[in-house]
């Protein structure tokens, strides 16, 4: 029997393959297949399953937000962190790429890209403050990798912080724009 989730977009639903179901192996989502049927498109790869409906799909995209609109029901806001962190990393890494090798529009939709993710999941995390806290909750991480985060470094998810770093990943992206115009 599947695991079955419900997303608030393909991207969420991607993200989620790639972080919980396989165990953090990148690109594992590349294999799940997509299946549409009454209730919205179906992300499907082994055992597990999101939904994304498909008045969610559309309004992420209306709205240009990357990984859906409301609050996620998939992952909490620690995994939001970690997974901000990973593409930020990314980014920088191939930014600095970039910037040595030869024009390149693929890996500068890559470097913009992972700037662009990384500041759309720290958004998500933010999205979980109750209005006005300073800090999260307790019960707002569910999962054990997101409990982790909380146990291990609570620093990283304080509203000062996450803003932050929203703030940094978001200046880091108009700064590579600026500095590289797309070839």
């Amino acid at each position: 029997m599947p695991e079955h989730g419900l997303g608030r977009s393909l991207v969420e639903a991607y993200v989620y393959i790639d972080l919980v179901a396989y165990d953090g192996m990148p690109g594992a989502s590349r294999g799940a297949t997509v299946a549409q049927d009454d209730e919205g498109l179906r992300v499907r790869l082994g055992d597990v399953e999101v939904l994304v409906p498909y008045e969610d799909e559309s309004a992420a995209r209306e709205t240009g937000v990357t990984f859906g609109t409301g609050l996620s029901e998939l992952l909490d806001p620690g995994q939001w962190v970690l997974i901000a962190t990973t593409y930020a990393s990314r980014a920088l890494e191939e930014g600095l790429f970039y910037a040595v090798g030869p024009a390149d529009p693929a890996r500068f939709d890559s470097v913009a890209t992972g700037w662009r993710f990384a500041a759309d999941a720290v958004a998500e995390a933010l999205k979980f403050f109750p209005p006005g806290a300073a800090e999260l909750p307790p019960d707002v991480f569910w999962s054990g990798l997101g409990r982790a985060v909380r146990e291990d470094e609570p620093e990283r998810l304080t509203r000062a912080k996450l803003e932050n770093d929203l703030a940094f990943y978001r200046q880091s992206l108009d700064d590579f724009q600026r500095l590289h115009a797309r070839p």
